[in-house]
């Protein structure tokens, strides 16, 4: 139960050509490299962007005990 033998494979294949088509699986492996590319663009420009250092602090004044 372990491996696939090569016919397994090649009607997995042919289903997967029948549901996509010809045409439609390298058009979907590009939109996925236009993803990654702009994924890591953005990566990039958040690397690049400037890191804001100033931090706001709230002071708490405690109440006098009487």
């Amino acid at each position: 139960m372990g491996s696939f033998s090569i016919w397994h494979w090649l009607i997995v294949l042919a289903i997967v050509l029948l549901m996509f088509g010809r045409g439609k699986i390298p058009e979907l492996m590009g939109d996925v490299a236009k993803g990654i590319k702009s994924f890591k663009k953005g990566m990039a420009d958040d690397d690049n962007a400037p890191v804001e250092t100033s931090a706001k602090t709230v002071e708490h004044k405690a109440d006098e005990v009487k």
